[in-house]
């Protein structure tokens, strides 16, 4: 498992990775927006060689605004491009009316838990 944090604001957000069964499943935690999106961006990035196939849980994502919906989209693009998949979980009300509002859950799945998003 691997953390990373933004610097020098480490309460902004906290980045967690880890591999369940093949599928990166990325924890994410605080605010997604233009000056933290780099740090989800970066742990975001697959391996080469990895299953492109990855869970995010933001049951701990307090605010997210178009960064991290451009940030949802190009992973998207870039995993379907591989064959592969995204897939959210756990959004809280305010971040799950984010991307209701523009429409993200018409194409990337959203489950209310990391595990029915891994058994999906």
């Amino acid at each position: 498992m691997a953390d990373t944090e933004q610097a020098g604001q480490p309460e902004r957000l906290s980045v967690r990775t880890d591999v369940v069964d093949g599928t990166l499943v990325v924890a994410v935690a605080g605010e997604i927006d233009q000056e933290t999106g780099g740090s989800l961006r970066k742990a975001l990035e697959l391996p080469d060689g990895a299953a492109p196939h990855v869970v995010i849980d933001l049951r701990r994502v307090t605010f997210m605004d178009s960064s991290g919906i451009n940030i949802l989209i190009a992973v998207h693009r870039a995993l379907a491009d591989a064959d592969g998949w995204l897939r959210l979980a756990g959004a809280t009300p305010a971040v799950l009316r984010i991307i209701r509002l523009v429409g993200i859950d018409g194409f990337i799945a959203c489950h209310p838990t990391v595990q029915q998003a891994l058994e999906a």
